[in-house]
Order: structure tokens, then C-alpha cells, then sequence
């Protein structure tokens, strides 16, 4: 029986492309394009998302990276400007709220979550979130799961997680939690599986 739902957010609740914000970043920058500013940026990236980094710190240094010209406004705006809403996961979400906690687990960054809840309503249905820039620590790794079950209340066995990556699922399902590889091309087989999980759902 299912009790409670943990979701990822990348690519599952909505959608991204992080050329968008490297483009833009990109024509402020001594930089050719948005594939040299990734090449620059990535392992500071990866450093801030693991909450190694403020966000003070990473602007500082992707600044000097990039040698970027713009305001600190401005590239804000960039890298929040990456995402758009994945509908049909909206509509189910919506759906779900009331009946079952809606909780998140993701690698992400203040920036991000700043972003994201300020223009998707949807994360209005959130009881729950845990992020990797706050507990330090990523999925695919075990700690991470373990800091879920604890921070939102959570049984693995009665929890159904929702991750586009194999390798976090891969993860979850080692930890105990029924679990769905998605991709928005066939949400109709996430909707399968909640059925198949005694889930009504539309």
C-alpha cells in the first residue's frame, strides 16, 4: 500500500534545458558558446549542488570563469530561466494532493528552488523537500534516501518515488522504496504502475 509519494523534480515535475541559461550567460561572457561556459562551470556546479559552495561563493567564481560581464541579477535570472511545467505530472500531482504527502527529493540548488517556487504553482502541494545543497549529500547515494525517510516521516516499503536518472532508482529500490523510472514521453506508464500500486488516479 502506498502511504506517500517522493519526487524528484528535474525532468519529472518539470521540464529543463540548461543550454538556455548557459546561452545567456554565454553572450555576457569571454566565452564562444553555451558548450565552453558548461566546460568552465561544471565542477563548481557540481560543488554548489553538494552544498560545498554558498551561493555567494559560486557567482564569485563563475564570474571569474566565464570573465562575465553582466549583473549578478542577470545571471540569476539565467540560470533560473531553465525550466518549463511537465503538464501531465502537474495534473497528477494536483490529483494526488490531499490524499498523500507530497514530498521531494532532488540534487539541486538554492537558486533552483528559489525559481521554481516562485513561478510553478504546482509546488504548492509540497509537504516535504529535501534537497542535496542543504543535507549535503546526492542521489545515487544511500545517505540521501536515509535523510528522506528521516526529515519527511517516511516508510521506504509505503512510499512510491518518481526519478528519471536508472541510477537513483536503481538506489531507492535497494533502499526498500517502490519505485518508477519516468520519462515524460510515456507518462502513461507511470500512471500503470500507480494503478498496478492500488493508486487511483485519472
Amino acid at each position: 500500500m502506498i502511504h506517500a509519494f517522493l519526487f524528484d523534480i528535474g525532468n519529472v515535475i518539470v521540464r529543463f534545458d540548461f543550454s538556455r541559461a548557459l546561452r545567456a550567460v554565454a553572450s555576457l561572457s569571454d566565452v564562444p558558446d553555451e558548450t565552453a561556459a558548461l566546460a568552465r562551470i561544471d565542477a563548481i556546479k557540481l560543488i554548489y549542488e553538494d552544498g560545498r559552495m554558498s551561493r555567494d561563493e559560486f557567482l564569485s567564481q563563475a564570474f571569474a570563469l566565464l570573465k562575465y560581464r553582466g549583473t549578478r541579477e542577470q545571471f540569476i535570472a539565467a540560470w533560473q530561466d531553465i525550466f518549463w511545467a511537465n503538464e501531465p505530472m502537474h495534473v497528477l500531482i494536483r490529483s494526488l494532493h490531499g490524499r498523500f504527502p507530497i514530498h521531494l527529493l532532488s540534487n539541486t540548488n538554492d537558486m533552483h528552488v528559489e525559481g521554481l517556487f516562485r513561478d510553478f504553482e504546482v509546488f504548492r502541494c509540497v509537504t516535504t523537500a529535501v534537497y542535496s545543497h542543504e543535507v549535503h549529500a546526492s542521489k545515487p547515494h544511500p545517505r540521501i534516501y536515509e535523510i528522506a525517510c528521516e526529515k519527511c516521516g517516511i516508510e521506504p516499503a509505503t512510499t512510491f518515488f518518481i526519478d528519471d536518472l536508472a541510477a537513483n532508482i536503481e538506489a531507492a529500490r535497494a533502499a526498500g522504496f517502490q519505485a518508477h523510472h519516468y520519462h515524460h514521453d510515456r507518462h502513461d506508464a507511470l500512471l500503470a504502475d500507480l494503478r498496478a500500486a492500488g493508486v487511483s488516479v485519472g
